[in-house]
C-alpha cells in the first residue's frame, strides 16, 4: 500500500499534472466570467438591439403543459430552449477567441525571441590572453 501511494505521489506532483490542474481551475474560474460577461453584459445589449427579446427565455413549446380539472399540473410542459443554446454558443465564442488572442500573443513573444540574434558571448580573460599569444607566435614565425 505504501509503494501505491508513493508512487501516486510522484505522478501527482509531476509538473504537467500540477500544471494542468493550476489550468483548469483557472479556465473554470474564467468561464464564469465569461458567463457573466455574456449574461450580464452583452445578452442585455442584444436583448435591447432585438426589441427586449430575452434570450434566455426564447422557447418553442412542444406539448404545453396539462393541467387537470382542479388546476393541478398532471403533464410538464415539453419546450425546445434555443435561446440558452443560442447564449452557450455566444459563450464559447467568446472563450474561444479569448483562448485564440493569448496564444498568439504568447507565440508572438516565442517567435521574436526565436528570431533575435544572440548577442556574441563576451570572451573570457583566459581566451583574450590565448588570443594575444597566438597573435605574437605569428608574429615571431614571420620574422
Amino acid at each position: 500500500m505504501g509503494k501505491l501511494l508513493n508512487d501516486f505521489k510522484d505522478f501527482a506532483m509531476k509538473g504537467n499534472v500540477v500544471d494542468m490542474a493550476v489550468g483548469v481551475i483557472i479556465g473554470g474560474a474564467f468561464g464564469k466570467i465569461v458567463s457573466s460577461l455574456v449574461n450580464d453584459i452583452i445578452m442585455p445589449v442584444i436583448s435591447l438591439c432585438t426589441g427586449s427579446v430575452n434570450f434566455t427565455n426564447l422557447k418553442a413549446t412542444l406539448r404545453p403543459e396539462e393541467l387537470d380539472a382542479a388546476g393541478q399540473v398532471m403533464h410538464e410542459a415539453i419546450t425546445f430552449n434555443y435561446g440558452m443554446f443560442i447564449q452557450n454558443i455566444v459563450d464559447f465564442l467568446i472563450i474561444a477567441f479569448s483562448i485564440f488572442m493569448a496564444i498568439r500573443f504568447i507565440m508572438s513573444f516565442k517567435k521574436k525571441a526565436e528570431e533575435a540574434p544572440a548577442a556574441p558571448a563576451e570572451p573570457s580573460n583566459e581566451e583574450k590572453l590565448l588570443t594575444e599569444i597566438r597573435d605574437l607566435l605569428k608574429k615571431q614565425e614571420e620574422k
